[in-house]
């Protein structure tokens, strides 16, 4: 597939640092005072890049574009639900901002692949 591990692709390498910014944003304040939410933000985020690894290594085109769209789906349950913490005042406009910017970036890449690997 063109690198030695899933590692190696940098939506994953993206995904996974979006994980740790969410870890480290909501450990602080409100946010880690709402169990439910600050659990379920975090298992959408780690989500992404689990799936994203777990196609990956699959070995075969058709399963890695099913774990992309699972990835997809995900990013948009984390986007939700950053969009609920935001107006619910979790988080600052500026956390929030830079967080949106992460999410789209590696929604953009995400697709970008599938389309790759569709053809």
């Amino acid at each position: 597939m063109g690198y030695q591990n899933f590692k190696e692709l940098r939506v994953w390498q993206e995904a996974k640092s979006l994980s740790i910014t969410v870890y480290k944003l909501t450990e602080n304040g409100k946010f880690s005072k709402d169990y439910s939410l600050r659990d379920q933000v975090r298992r959408a985020a780690v989500s992404i890049a689990s799936n994203i690894a777990e196609g990956y290594e699959r070995n075969s085109d058709k399963d890695f574009i099913r774990f992309l769209l699972i990835a997809k789906g995900s990013l948009a349950e984390l986007r939700t639900q950053l969009e609920i913490a935001k107006e619910i005042t979790y988080m600052n406009d500026e956390s929030f901002e830079k967080l949106e910017g992460h999410c789209n970036k590696i929604g953009a890449m995400l697709s970008k692949l599938i389309k790759s690997r569709s053809a």
